[in-house]
């Protein structure tokens, strides 16, 4: 008996050491992804946007060159298989035979970059999640004694991505949590916070710094109502994000020929862009720029005008992207539209009701509530915006509007885009 006991607790140390050393792997691999990603992102986006700044009828030519790039490497290169997002992780999670191929890693690297970079309203967030997922996935392949950890194993890969993204190791385990994997083990804990760990050291060893670079002002008290306000404005709009993503994605799976919808798309971007350059690509470019005139921006009837015309085109847009073949989703879209409505209440307050409440707070807060909004993964959320600035002076408030987003979104609608994708998947399944 004793013999059997040293035996099992031998193949369980084997175990969690292959765990540890394939964690510290998968860390490493996602979080260099996720920042190569990130920073060719920010560069030939900024490039190309500059360029189109310049030269107006390059925004009518930008989004038809991603796009077709996009089809044609998925035709020739990824075995004609449109990339599906956070749902590929899902099909692979639900059956214990199923995993994500290799091919997918180069899949969503590519078309993510080449989707923003041209106009493509949305972000790399979720191709570097799908990404990094499948470098768990694959691990889990290498080594037959973690084949019931394969759950776990992409999770780590997700955590360490989010990590590299937004600088955040909290935000990186709890989307894993929250969004992937829905439930705790003993793995779960250990092969995320090491493949995180991994993360933050890469993420500082580069010199990685936050998205945004603001110095937060003190909140105070008196605010505490219109923070609540916003939670629930935010929530209504998340509703509205969800789904016009869903219904334009319905709409372009019955025209039989791609050609067709990367056409359509790419017209009606084009003529989004042109009308609103701000919506070009993720967006951060005109986050950032409204970030450093927050405090000091007039409303006008232009700005009000512009604002609100953010606010209700940036979902078209980004449905439109996806629908038409790019790759992303919903994360970078919801950071950008949170920002300016958060803005928009404020100026809003300020200049109609004396509350002399603080813009660039109202921006960053605004930017959580719509994220915990959009995914229903308040603790994410939370961690993540402060991540964004690496300031956590205002996580009380950012707690409070998240999760008031959230609770509206949810009463609202029940789904998100990826719970949506989730739920059809398990009644396809059940058929």
């Amino acid at each position: 008996m004793s013999t059997i006991t040293h035996v099992k607790k031998h193949f369980v140390f084997i175990k969690y050491q292959k765990l540890i050393i394939a964690a510290i792997v998968i860390g490493f691999l996602a979080s260099f992804l996720a920042i190569s990603l990130k920073r060719g992102t920010e560069h030939y986006e900024e490039l190309l946007f500059n360029h189109a700044s310049e030269n107006n009828f390059l925004l009518f030519v930008f989004p038809l060159i991603g796009l077709t790039i996009i089809a044609f490497l998925r035709y020739y290169l990824f075995n004609n298989k449109a990339n599906k997002g956070i749902k590929e992780i899902f099909e692979t999670t639900e059956k214990r035979k199923n995993s994500l191929p290799i091919y997918k890693i180069p899949s969503h690297f590519i078309n993510g970059l080449f989707t923003v970079i041209f106009g493509g309203s949305t972000g790399i967030e979720v191709s570097t999640v799908v990404a990094a997922a499948t470098i768990g996935s694959i691990t889990q392949q290498k080594e037959n004694l973690l084949n019931r950890h394969k759950l776990e194993l992409i999770c780590a890969g997700v955590a360490a991505g989010i990590t590299a993204l937004f600088f955040s190791p909290f935000a990186g385990i709890l989307f894993a949590y929250e969004v992937i994997s829905k439930k705790l083990s003993k793995a779960f804990i250990l092969v995320t916070t090491i493949s995180v760990t991994v993360s933050i050291v890469i993420c500082i060893l580069l010199h990685e710094k936050p998205l945004f670079n603001v110095v937060i002002q003190e909140w105070q008290w008196k605010a505490f109502p219109y923070f609540i306000l916003l939670g629930i404005i935010a929530g209504m709009n998340a509703v509205y994000l969800t789904k016009t993503v869903l219904f334009f994605k319905a709409k372009f799976a019955t025209f039989k020929k791609n050609s067709t919808k990367v056409i359509l798309s790419a017209v009606f971007i084009s003529i989004g862009l042109f009308v609103l350059p701000q919506l070009y690509g993720d967006g951060y470019h005109a986050i950032k720029e409204n970030l450093a005139n927050s405090n000091t921006l007039v409303l006008t009837i232009p700005i009000f005008i512009t604002i609100i015309g953010i606010i209700i085109f940036k979902p078209i847009l980004t449905s439109l992207t996806l629908a038409g073949g790019g790759d992303g989703g919903v994360f970078a879209p919801s950071i950008f539209i949170g920002g300016f409505i958060g803005l928009l209440l404020a100026v809003v307050l300020n200049t109609f009701f004396n509350a002399n409440v603080i813009p660039l707070n109202f921006m960053i807060i605004g930017m959580g509530a719509m994220l915990s909004a959009s995914i229903h993964a308040p603790f994410t959320a939370i961690f993540l915006t402060c991540g964004l600035v690496n300031d956590y002076s205002l996580l009380f408030p950012i707690l409070v509007t998240c999760l008031v987003a959230k609770y509206v979104s949810k009463r609202i609608y029940p789904f998100t885009v990826y719970s949506f994708a989730k739920n059809k998947l398990c009644l396809q399944e059940k058929k």
